[in-house]
């Protein structure tokens, strides 16, 4: 466990981070609020004591600020004024608790646990909620994803790290939350990364944590991924995209089961299930060098491969079926289905999006459908993406065959790879399958203005 203690009074910090050490809870001194927003930033806390009466940020604009932030930890208000209205104002702002000076550290200690352990059976409720509401997308009858489904229960019970793949869409995280939601560890926590979205310079440091003055800037100690999923499950999505210095370092973890801090010295044990997941072939990187070999066995024990949609068309309707459930409760509509053209529609899209481009879709079709019925006038496909030399199927006639040139095809081809990649020129030219110098002259040709 590990508490912020946010006081101007010197003493008080060190006085309470002494009986807090014996008790075996570790802590950290914030002398106003504004370190105390910077800290929180930094390192995942248990708790928070807040004195009331700060220089610059009083402790209910903290309070405040903690709660718009989204932190849900445990807050405690302390206060040398026994004054009614503060601790009401205190409660309403988002305090659990209020104390007044002096108190009983003892007292005090037996409060924070309580607190934070009736936080953490909150959370594992919530999140026990937020998977189911999340495993709705995870439907379907196709011979496929009975298939998957009877891996994830052989596989959940065990500790085996699982490799799942699949397109872009398709539902990788709910397969890995299913999975931990089902296993020994459930009521522990599930910490997911995404490997592509963190940049490489601050990856490692995401992932194992850093202790304080382990560089420029590390003023306090940061928990990392790997400690906060103790207990529980740690999801690397992108694997694929881990750079291959970090490799080796995540291939000890998982042989060693034991990480150690930037700028730390002693390893320490971890307790996490390992789930990974890419939408990349991770063979192919292993033949050409971009990927590890080691690291791909050690990754691939239990290997789940997800279908895309299109392969899969006649699940469209029992995953719209729930899709649009869950819009209707959080959007306050009324869609109760479709008409047979529009289902019919659905089942003929192409789906390179996967599943949530059908979500995507039926969001933006239910916020302007007018009538409680989804009809094929109410489908709006234009903003869904397709492979190049594919047509949308909306409704309309498909495109003759002599009714395009090649010029149209390749300009139509080369726009849509632009727009996926936001106008990145090498991505678009290596998905192209062309140089980027030729890629530059098409555009120039074509007149192509993004």
């Amino acid at each position: 466990m590990k508490v912020l203690i946010v006081d101007d009074e010197v003493n008080i910090r060190t006085t309470m981070g002494r009986f807090f050490a014996i008790e075996d809870i570790d802590s950290d001194g914030a002398e106003n609020g504004l370190s105390a927003q910077r800290m929180l930033k930094e390192t995942a806390y248990d708790a928070v004591l807040v004195d009331l009466r700060m220089p610059g940020m009083d402790g209910l604009e903290l309070i405040r600020w903690i709660r718009a932030e989204g932190f849900r930890m445990p807050v405690i208000m302390i206060s040398a004024h026994g004054d009614i209205s503060d601790a009401v104002t205190a409660l309403k702002e988002g305090a659990q608790d209020y104390i007044v000076k002096p108190f009983d550290p003892e007292e005090l200690c037996i409060k924070i646990k309580s607190l934070v352990e009736s936080s953490n059976l909150r959370n594992v409720v919530e999140n026990a909620k937020a998977s189911s509401e999340d495993s709705c997308s995870f439907v379907g009858e196709a011979p496929a994803m009975a298939r998957i489904k009877e891996l994830i229960r052989k596989t959940a019970p065990s500790s085996a790290t699982v490799l799942i793949t699949g397109e872009s869409g398709t539902g990788k995280e709910v397969v890995a939350r299913e999975i931990h939601a089902k296993s020994s560890v459930s009521n522990g926590p599930f910490v997911a990364i995404n490997i592509g979205g963190v940049p490489e310079n601050l990856l490692e440091s995401e992932l194992f944590g850093y202790e304080k003055g382990a560089f420029t800037g590390a003023v306090s100690r940061k928990t990392g991924m790997f400690e906060l999923a103790s207990g529980g499950t740690l999801f690397l999505d992108e694997i694929g995209d881990m750079p291959l210095s970090l490799q080796v370092k995540i291939l000890r973890v998982l042989q060693d089961r034991k990480i150690t801090r930037l700028g730390g010295t002693s390893p320490m044990p971890i307790n996490a299930r390992i789930i990974a997941a890419t939408n990349k072939d991770l063979e192919a990187m292993v033949r050409d060098g971009s990927f590890r070999e080691d690291l791909f066995y050690r990754l691939n024990v239990v290997r789940i491969e997800i279908p895309p949609l299109r392969e899969r068309a006649d699940d469209i309707p029992l995953l719209a079926a729930n899709i649009i459930g869950r819009y209707n409760r959080t959007m306050g509509t009324k869609i109760t289905g479709f008409t047979p053209e529009a289902l019919e529609m659905l089942k003929r899209h192409e789906f390179y999006g996967n599943v949530r481009e059908l979500e995507n879709i039926l969001e933006r079709t239910m916020i302007f459908a007018e009538g409680s019925i989804i009809r094929v006038e109410d489908l709006d496909l234009r903003g869904s993406v397709s492979r190049p030399g594919t047509v949308h199927n909306q409704g309309e006639a498909a495109v003759n065959e002599g009714a395009v040139t090649l010029k149209d095809i390749e300009k139509n081809a080369i726009i849509r790879s632009l727009q996926r990649w936001e106008g990145n020129r090498t991505h678009a030219a290596e998905e192209l399958g062309i140089s980027r110098r030729t890629l530059i002259s098409k555009i120039a040709e074509y007149g192509i203005q993004l």
